[in-house]
């Protein structure tokens, strides 16, 4: 049987990974906004989810130091920091967030 809970808990994490790589592949200066990353994590993870959750997860990342935000309006735009690139290069970890896949594997 499928443990729902768990199920929740890594697709959060997962989608939380497809906010760091989008930042961090997407725009040279490494910022989004939400609607972006709404659309990141349903083509890369095929997580379809509403604005509002692409949200609370951009706030548990921020409230991490993986990215900053600002809410211009009624979209949040984020930008990667230095800890989500660590993160991405596997130098420390941020609990709650997938480990990316080691470079060539």
């Amino acid at each position: 049987m499928i443990d729902l809970g768990d199920m929740d808990r890594r697709i959060r994490e997962d989608a939380r990974l497809i906010i760091l790589k989008a930042l961090a592949e997407m725009q040279p200066d490494e910022t989004l906004h939400s609607g972006y990353l709404q659309e990141a994590i349903a083509t890369y993870g095929g997580i379809r989810k509403d604005r509002e959750w692409v949200h609370d997860e951009m706030n548990w990342l921020a409230d991490r130091g993986a990215i900053t935000i600002r809410r211009p309006g009624t979209v949040i735009i984020a930008t990667l920091t230095e800890k989500g690139h660590r993160h991405l290069r596997r130098e420390i970890v941020i609990e709650g967030v997938k480990r990316p896949s080691r470079p060539g594997v």
